[in-house]
């Protein structure tokens, strides 16, 4: 498997570096030379397949032989040993898809934990790696989850201070160990700038092996693709003729995923791209204009991104495919609509959502036609969010066990301001 960099095409890269570098020259995006394509035949066998058997055979068509096959099976069995995706119908022609059955609770449980398992092999000479990542809430737990107590592997992740939830914060900044946790006081979009100008800086290049765990790391957005295969799989033969996919988006990480699906000969009919309040793509997609405001802080706080980092992947995929990108469905959706959509899942359907899922399914509702089978993605457990859906809803949410146990740590986290020198002095550890 060949890569390119989207900013310079002339630098082509194995699967391998690509991994290992996150980034190529110019913080150019690599993305796949060859999209594989699969017959209709063999989609309908392949649908047939177990979740991990499935995933096995997808990320073996992209990844190609330079990684071996028993390599890839182990690392996708160990990444996703945990419950499947999960589809919860709400009414005949609307369901919910539930990702957020890992670890964390969080969709980015699938792409961390492949990442971690992909690169703990690549890194066959045991060198010291240190992992630098931004969060808007949910990548920074999946991340220092996946990458725990691995040998060689330090792990920094900057999040923007006061603007994600408690247990989101408790999950990743309580850890310790070889995982180090910084609150910028500033936006998400301030903690990527900074990530962006560690990678730039020569004496970090030169003294640390640098790489990132956001979607922009081709293996995590790979792993993605895998869990709309699954999707498909768990959708009843009838509705499978016009599937319309709605999706919360904030870096464009699952989008892109969905359309690297479709690509390969999955089905889908139609994709719909759901932002909140920060809405530089469906202001794009309405106007042509590029044009990012400065970010807000809403309740759907890992979707507070005015520049979103993999949107040029989605751009690439409609050139290359010669698709036509104003089939695409969008909008953003307000505080109250959110908050509305949330009490009205509850009330018609008796389903606690929290707000991520809500944005989605908001904008499914208005644009989803009759005959067609609509599904949005639930991306985060509504208890990521306890304190905005208890308040919404008026309930008392059960925290589960598997992540009770953080409320007593004690935080260790940096604080700074969004000052580039500061953390530069952190990651070199002077």
């Amino acid at each position: 498997m060949k890569l390119y960099n989207l900013k310079n095409k002339n630098e082509k890269v194995s699967f391998s570096k690509a991994v290992k570098l996150g980034l190529g020259k110019k913080q150019g995006l690599f993305f796949p030379s060859k999209l594989p394509i699969i017959p209709k035949k063999k989609i309908k066998s392949l649908l047939k397949k177990n979740f991990i058997n499935r995933s096995q055979k997808i990320l073996s068509l992209f990844i190609g032989s330079e990684i071996k096959k028993k390599k890839i099976d182990s690392s996708v069995k160990s990444a996703f040993s945990f419950i499947k995706p999960k589809l919860i119908n709400l009414k005949n022609n609307i369901s919910c898809c539930e990702l957020f059955h890992g670890p964390t609770l969080a969709f980015k449980d699938y792409g961390a934990r492949f990442m971690a398992q992909i690169l703990s092999h690549l890194n066959k000479k045991n060198k010291s790696i240190t992992i630098l990542t931004a969060t808007s809430g949910d990548t920074g737990a999946a991340v220092a989850h996946a990458f725990y107590k691995m040998k060689n592997i330090r792990v920094i992740i900057l999040y923007p201070k006061g603007k994600i939830s408690k247990i989101q914060k408790k999950l990743f900044c309580t850890l310790g160990k070889n995982i180090i946790t910084i609150a910028i006081d500033g936006s998400f979009d301030e903690c990527q700038k900074l990530v962006k100008k560690s990678f730039n800086d020569k004496e970090i290049k030169k003294k640390t092996q640098l790489n990132s765990a956001n979607s922009i790391n081709i293996s995590r957005l790979f792993a993605q693709i895998c869990y709309f295969f699954e999707i498909f799989s768990l959708t009843s033969k009838i509705n499978k003729k016009k599937i319309v996919i709605s999706i919360p988006c904030g870096n464009f990480g699952n989008l892109t995923a969905g359309l690297l699906a479709k690509s390969m000969g999955l089905p889908i009919h139609k994709f719909i791209l759901a932002t909140n309040s920060n809405d530089t793509v469906p202001r794009f997609m309405k106007t042509g204009i590029w044009n990012p405001y400065k970010t807000i802080s809403t309740i759907s706080n890992a979707m507070d991104i005015s520049r979103p980092n993999n949107w040029p992947r989605v751009i690439e995929i409609f050139n290359r495919k010669k698709w036509n990108i104003k089939k695409l469905g969008y909008g953003s959706v307000s505080e109250n609509k959110t908050k509305k959509n949330i009490k009205n899942l509850y009330e018609k359907f008796n389903y606690i959502s929290e707000p991520h899922a809500s944005v989605a399914y908001t904008l499914l509702k208005k644009q989803i036609k009759k005959e067609e089978y609509g599904i949005f993605l639930g991306t985060a457990h509504p208890v990521k969010f306890k304190e905005t859906v208890e308040k919404t809803l008026k309930i008392k949410l059960e925290i589960p066990k598997s992540i009770s146990n953080f409320f007593n740590l004690k935080e260790l986290s940096y604080s700074i301001k969004p000052n580039f020198h500061k953390l530069k002095k952190i990651i070199l550890n002077q």
